[in-house]
């Protein structure tokens, strides 16, 4: 019945999807590797989960993500994937890479067209994906959200294993308020614009800066996670003279090319020095950096998510929502125990 039906849906979307994929083509650099071709997908309830592992059949997974060469935590988040997703444990998996939600949208339509029984998706937006995902549904394919959420009908997908950016955003606005400074002049340095990681780490910061009359963004501007892009961004407002003693970035790649801003203008920052660091990630290197008291404080997120997921494929969802385990760590405070359990 799966199979009909996705035939069907799949007759109706063949021009859709040959222009979605002109489109996806002619994006950004951000797309690595498109979906590939492979077999039919085995004929299953829609009802239960698709584990085809007794009979010798693989699970076909059209596996959607941001660019693994983003920052740290994505690459960690890609290996992750990929470690899980193979054929020695039952799945047959293709990947794709963007940072742009159309071509995202673009790739996903195309694996419905390859009827894969799984879609996996770490959205590079929160919106738009409604459409594509009534389709996935329509043809009876399940939809997995990890890492980031979307804005979309909990009906449309399966189950969310995610990250609560919001909380991210909050811990690390609390801890910045628990500093006790008597003005915070802040330079705000954004991850891609509409992500749900930019959206709940910035959201924090800017309720604070609404409600205390002693917190102030100096300049708010998106690095798109670049490390690049940040250090210029600090140098311009190092240049124009504005002063600032907080650089909050919305991960540890552009706290690090902030960082490097510093260095070349001779500016401190670290623990009782001129600029306080915030980061988050908790990349391996950020975390020393902490540790040493370059930075002052770096939020954790965790990107491993890729055995929740197969555990879900394999045995059902139990819950809807999975908010994964994080914390923040304090230069004051972190540990050679905490550099080793948790950086990636």
């Amino acid at each position: 019945m799966k199979k009909f039906v996705k035939m069907l849906v799949s007759s109706a979307l063949v021009a859709a999807m040959a222009f979605g994929m002109c489109a996806c083509n002619g994006g950004n650099g951000g797309a690595t590797q498109a979906p590939t071709q492979a077999p039919a997908p085995t004929e299953s309830a829609t009802d239960a989960p698709a584990d085809t592992t007794a009979t010798g059949e693989l699970i076909k997974v059209g596996i959607i993500n941001n660019d693994p060469n983003e920052s740290g935590y994505r690459t960690a988040n890609d290996k992750d994937m990929k470690e899980t997703f193979t054929k020695e444990n039952g799945y047959e998996a293709s990947f794709f890479y963007s940072l742009k939600n159309e071509d995202q949208i673009a790739a996903a339509q195309k694996f419905i067209q390859d009827e894969v029984d799984y879609l996996l998706i770490s959205a590079a937006g929160t919106s738009g994906w409604d459409g594509v995902l009534e389709q996935a549904k329509k043809a009876g394919i399940k939809v997995i959200l990890f890492d980031r959420t979307i804005d979309a009908s909990e009906d449309l997908y399966e189950a969310s294993i995610v990250s609560d950016m919001a909380k991210e955003g909050q811990q690390a606005v609390d801890w910045l308020a628990s500093q006790g400074l008597s003005e915070y002049k802040i330079l705000h340095i954004q991850g891609v614009m509409g992500s749900s990681a930019q959206i709940g780490r910035s959201g924090a910061l800017n309720d604070k800066v609404k409600a205390e009359a002693n917190w102030s963004i100096v300049k708010q501007q998106t690095a798109e996670w670049s490390e690049e892009t940040a250090q210029q961004i600090v140098q311009a407002v190092i240049d124009s003279g504005e002063k600032f003693n907080v650089i909050y970035a919305e991960n540890d790649n552009m706290a690090k090319g902030a960082v490097a801003a510093l260095d070349k203008a001779n500016i401190s920052h670290g623990v009782g020095k001129d600029v306080i660091i915030i980061g988050f990630d908790c990349n391996s290197w950020a975390l020393k950096e902490l540790k040493a008291g370059n930075w002052n404080y770096d939020g954790q997120c965790n990107p491993f998510q890729a055995k929740y997921i197969d555990e879900i494929i394999k045995n059902g969802a139990k819950q809807k929502v999975v908010i994964m385990e994080e914390k923040g760590f304090d230069a004051k405070t972190i540990t050679d125990d905490d550099v080793a359990k948790y950086g990636i």
